[in-house]
Order: C-alpha cells, then sequence, then structure tokens
C-alpha cells in the first residue's frame, strides 16, 4: 500500500511529466488558453495514460523483454523483442486515441471542435509514449503499480494544464508589460509552478540523518578505528620533524 502511495503523490508531483521532463509541452502551451478545453484534454490524456500503460506493461512483460516467450515453450525462451517496444507501444497508443476521438466526437460534438486537431495529435504526445517509455525502463514491477503510475502521469499532466489555463484566463486582464505577454509571462509563470511542485520532493525523501541513541555497526567502528588510527600516526610523523629541526 505504502508503495502505491509513494509513486501515485510522485509521480503527480516530484516526477510530473510537464515539470520535470518536459513532455507533452505543445499541446501544454497550445490549449491552455481557456479552462473548459483544458479539462477535456487533460480528462483525455488521463485516460489515454490509463489504458496504455498497463496494455504496455503486458506487452512488455510477455512479448518484448529478453525471454518473455519464454511461456510459448523453450524453444522460444532465447527469443528478444525489445526491438519492436516503439512499435508496438505507438500501435497501442493510436488505437486508444482513436477511440477517445470517437467517443468525444458521439457525447461531446463542442468539445470536439474545441480541441481541434490537438485529440488526434495525442498519439504522438511525448507524454503519452513518455509514460509507457517510463514504465519500461523503470522496470515497474507489477500490473496495478503499472495501472497507478498511468493514473497518476495523467492526473500530473491534468494538474498542469488546469493550472496555467486558469492563471492564463485570470492574466488576461493584467497589467503585463508588452514584451511578456503571450508565450513569453506563459514560461516564467510555467517555470515557477516547476519550481513549486518540485518543492514536494522533501515529502518523500524524508530526513537521512541516524536518529538519535543510534548504535553504530560493526563497519563504522571499524572505520572510525582506522580514522584514529591514521590520525595519531600523523601527529607522531609531525613530533618526530620537529625533533629533528630543533
Amino acid at each position: 500500500m505504502l508503495e502505491h502511495l509513494e509513486l501515485f503523490f510522485k509521480s503527480i508531483f516530484i516526477d510530473n511529466m510537464v515539470f520535470a521532463v518536459f513532455l507533452g509541452m505543445c499541446s501544454y502551451l497550445a490549449v491552455s488558453k481557456k479552462v473548459a478545453t483544458a479539462v477535456g484534454l487533460g480528462a483525455a490524456v488521463i485516460f489515454v495514460l490509463a489504458v496504455t500503460v498497463p496494455l504496455n506493461w503486458l506487452l512488455d512483460q510477455y512479448l518484448l523483454q529478453d525471454g518473455a516467450l519464454a511461456w510459448l515453450g523453450p524453444d522460444y525462451a532465447d527469443y528478444n523483442l525489445s526491438f519492436l517496444s516503439f512499435i508496438m507501444f505507438i500501435a497501442t497508443i493510436a488505437t486508444m486515441v482513436q477511440l477517445v476521438e470517437i467517443v468525444v466526437e458521439k457525447f461531446s460534438p463542442s468539445l470536439y471542435n474545441s480541441l481541434g486537431i490537438f485529440l488526434p495529435l495525442i498519439a504522438v504526445n511525448c507524454a503519452i509514449l513518455g509514460g509507457s517509455l517510463f514504465m519500461q525502463a523503470r522496470e515497474i514491477p507489477s500490473l496495478g503499480l503499472a495501472l497507478n503510475y498511468g493514473i497518476s502521469s495523467g492526473i500530473g499532466w491534468f494538474l498542469a494544464i488546469l493550472a496555467i489555463a486558469a492563471i492564463r484566463e485570470k492574466i488576461r486582464y493584467s497589467n503585463v508589460p508588452p514584451p511578456l505577454r503571450g508565450l513569453g509571462i506563459t514560461f516564467i509563470i510555467t517555470g515557477l509552478m516547476g519550481i513549486g511542485f518540485q518543492s514536494f520532493g522533501g515529502m518523500l525523501t524524508g530526513d537521512n540523518d541516524p536518529p538519535e541513541g543510534t548504535e553504530p555497526t560493526t563497519a563504522e567502528k571499524v572505520e572510525e578505528k582506522e580514522i584514529k588510527k591514521e590520525i595519531e600516526e600523523d601527529e607522531k610523523a609531525v613530533s618526530y620533524n620537529d625533533v629533528i629541526n630543533e
């Protein structure tokens, strides 16, 4: 349970797709002028990540990894299909994006028209592919954690675009200096938001100092004795040199 909570909060705040690794910046900047549009795109990203990351985890575990085909028999245990990772992952993502596009067009035509070209472009959104590649690189051990990682990464991206959309709607009526209007002030606010999100890192790292009253280990005692011995030998050498010089 603790592992799930740590992965959930870390994926949203510390390893946020936008503020930590700058993925999905194109749609983040282009579709963040209105809150309603940002909410629609953010929800679509959450759904696509929540579906594609676990599906790609299954593909990685039972098809793509070195020796993953062992479940077919001993003759297939030496096969390594990892070179197909990009093709398989993108095919899964494109399928899910097409499904989302059909659903949004059917049930919310206004949102479909407001998202425009950026809805089908989710298929090539580097944040979506990055979620599956990070899942593979970090060797997430179970399907439940992969699902958790997909949902939490999507929520992190959703919060980022929702926050910048709300701020951009407010600063529209503010007296921003002309040279900073538009993308200039948006980049500055994004940087400040990134610093704010990174500050959540202290929640999970904690204090590395050992608690008071903790007994040193045997290795620490041996190291301490060796250091004292070296200091004593250095002091003796200094005293001997002083005697010779006198």
